[in-house]
């Protein structure tokens, strides 16, 4: 049985639209490195996903965040692995003038996109249902 292990990812969205996207460094596991993701990380034991996004956030890129609703939940197992991910992804909204300070500490690269643009890069397996999603809604808000 494979050891199943819970993420929070955040879908970090501007006021002008534009979602958070984070690239991996190249070092670590091979199936994700140099990947795209939407930035998060493993809820610890007694946090809430909201409350690991919060910290991970901080962490990871100094961003101060208003953790909203969920937008996708995945199930990922790689082939040749021991475990799973489980991951809930939540939009979140910049606190006010955190968006403009975001300080990359353990991404290789950071942008702002489009939910459009979305499809450009070249995503993590796990985060590419949440991007797909995105570029749904968003051409079902264009459409209406």
């Amino acid at each position: 049985m494979r050891k199943k292990i819970h993420v929070a990812a955040a879908v970090v969205v501007r006021a002008d639209g534009k979602i958070l996207c984070a690239k991996r460094g190249n070092g670590g596991d091979p199936r994700v490195a140099g990947k795209w993701e939407f930035p998060g990380g493993k809820i610890e034991a007694g946090e809430t996903p909201e409350g690991a996004l919060a910290r991970e956030l901080r962490e990871e890129l100094d961003l101060a965040v208003v953790v909203g609703g969920k937008v996708a939940s995945v199930r990922w197992a790689p082939p040749d692995a021991a475990y799973e991910i489980a991951m809930d992804a939540f939009r979140c909204v910049p606190a006010a003038g955190a968006a403009e300070n975001v300080a990359p500490r353990e991404h290789a690269e950071i942008r702002w996109l489009a939910p459009a643009e979305l499809s450009a890069l070249d995503w993590a397996e796990a985060d590419v249902p949440v991007s797909e999603a995105l570029a749904r809604e968003s051409l079902r808000a264009e459409k209406n």
